[in-house]
C-alpha cells in the first residue's frame, strides 16, 4: 500500500509541474486555465516537493520535509470557494479575495515556526511530553473548519446560481461537472473529518495512516479539474457570455396598466413568433423582441405573470409538445423527439417541466387522454 501511496505522490507532483509548464509556455492555454486553479497547482506542486523529498530518503526522512506538505493545507477551501465563484459569478480576481487566504497565512507562519524552524532536540522533547501530537492534531482541526466552511460557501453558491438561472435561461445549465466536484472534494473533506473524530476515541493510528490518501485525492482532484478545464473548456461556462447574474428590477417605472399591455403583448408575440422553440432561448433575446430591458420584462414576469422566465417559456413549450403530440409527427417520434421539436434542450428538462404543469408524467397523460 504504501508503494502505491508513493506512486501517487510521484505521479501527482509530476502532473502539476506538466500543467504549470502548460499554462506558463503555452498561451492558448492560458487562456483556459482557471486562474485560481494556476495559482493553487503552484501551491500544491511546492507541497509535493516536501513529500516526493521525503519519500526518496532525501535528508535521511528527515520529517520537515513533511511540514513543507502542510503549508498548503488550508489553501484547498479558499480556493475551491474562489473558483466556485469565479465560475457562477464570473468574477475575476481582485486583491480583496487575499483576505480568505489569511487564514492559510497564519497557518503558514505558525507551521514554519512550530515545526520547520527549532531543531531536532526540542522537536523530540515536545514528542516525549505528548505536546506535538496534541499541536498536530489541534492543526488538522484547524484545517478541516477552515476547508469546510468555505466549501461551504461555494457549495451555497452553486444552489443559489440554480436559482438565479432560471430568470435568465430558458434551459437547465450543465452544472453537473462543477457539481461533481464540489460533491467529491466535500466527500474527502467528511472522510478527513470521521478519521479526525476517531482518534479522540482511541484509534489515532488510523487517522494517521489514512490522512496522506485523503491529503492527495484533494490534489489529484484539483489537477484533474485543471486539466479538463484546458481540454473541455466548455464544461465551466454555465452562463452565455455577456449575460452574468439576475438584474434587479427596483428602479423600473412601469405602471400597472403598462405591465398589463405588455402581458397581452407578451403572449401574442409567444404565440405568433413562437420564440420558445428556440432551446436556447435567453431573457435577454426575448426582451429585446418584446422592446424591453431585462429588468422590466422580469418585473413582468415575476409581478404580473407569476413565473420565472425558466418556467414560462417551458410552459408554452409544454403547449407545443401537447399540440404536436396530437399530430401525425407524433407517429414518427419519440416522447424526446417531439420534445425537442418543440424546444427543449434535455429529456430531463422536459420530463421535470412537464410533470409539474400537468401533474403527471408524459406517458401517463397520454396514455389516459389519447
Amino acid at each position: 500500500m504504501q508503494t502505491l501511496l508513493n506512486q501517487f505522490v510521484y505521479f501527482g507532483f509530476f502532473q502539476s509541474l506538466l500543467l504549470l509548464f502548460i499554462y506558463g509556455f503555452s498561451p492558448k492555454n492560458r487562456k483556459r486555465i482557471n486562474g485560481y486553479m494556476a495559482f493553487f497547482i503552484g501551491v500544491v506542486s511546492f507541497g509535493l516537493i516536501g513529500k516526493v523529498l521525503y519519500t526518496a530518503g532525501v535528508g535521511n526522512y528527515n520529517f520537515r520535509l513533511i511540514s513543507l506538505s502542510e503549508l498548503s493545507a488550508l489553501l484547498f477551501g479558499p480556493t475551491i470557494f474562489l473558483f466556485t465563484r469565479s465560475i457562477v459569478k464570473r468574477k475575476s480576481f481582485s486583491k480583496q479575495d487575499l483576505v480568505h487566504y489569511l487564514p492559510a497565512l497564519v497557518y503558514i507562519i505558525f507551521v514554519t515556526v512550530y515545526f520547520v524552524i527549532p531543531d531536532d532536540t526540542v522537536i523530540v522533547e515536545r514528542a516525549k511530553t505528548g505536546e506535538l501530537m496534541r499541536v498536530i492534531y489541534a492543526c488538522h482541526a484547524v484545517g478541516l473548519v477552515v476547508n469546510i466552511f468555505y466549501w461551504m460557501k461555494g457549495w451555497q453558491l452553486l444552489k443559489a446560481f440554480g436559482a438565479d438561472a432560471q430568470n435568465e435561461l430558458s434551459y437547465e445549465p450543465q452544472s453537473n461537472f462543477l457539481k461533481n466536484f464540489l460533491v467529491i472534494t466535500g466527500i474527502c473533506l467528511a472522510v478527513w473529518l470521521g478519521l479526525l473524530l476517531t482518534s479522540f476515541l482511541g484509534f489515532d493510528m488510523l487517522e494517521r495512516n489514512a490522512r496522506p490518501y485523503i491529503w492527495l485525492l484533494l490534489v489529484l482532484i484539483i489537477l484533474f479539474i485543471t486539466y479538463y478545464g484546458m481540454i473541455a473548456p466548455q464544461v465551466l461556462q454555465l452562463l452565455p457570455m455577456g449575460k452574468p447574474g439576475v438584474k434587479k428590477y427596483t428602479q423600473s417605472k412601469l405602471s400597472a396598466s403598462d405591465l398589463d399591455r405588455l402581458k397581452e403583448q407578451l403572449e401574442s408575440l409567444m404565440l405568433e413568433k413562437k420564440p420558445y422553440l428556440n432551446s436556447k432561448l435567453l431573457k435577454a433575446e426575448l426582451a429585446e423582441m418584446l422592446g424591453v430591458n431585462d429588468p422590466e420584462l422580469a418585473r413582468l414576469l415575476n409581478e404580473n405573470i407569476g413565473m420565472n422566465f425558466f418556467e414560462y417559456v417551458n410552459y408554452y413549450r409544454i403547449k407545443e409538445f401537447v399540440a404536436l403530440a396530437k399530430t401525425e409527427k407524433a407517429q414518427q417520434l419519440t416522447f424526446f423527439g417531439l420534445a425537442q421539436e418543440a424546444g427543449f434542450h434535455s429529456k430531463t428538462t422536459f420530463n421535470k417541466s412537464f410533470k409539474k404543469l400537468m401533474g403527471t408524467s408524459p406517458s401517463a397523460y397520454f396514455n389516459k387522454n389519447l
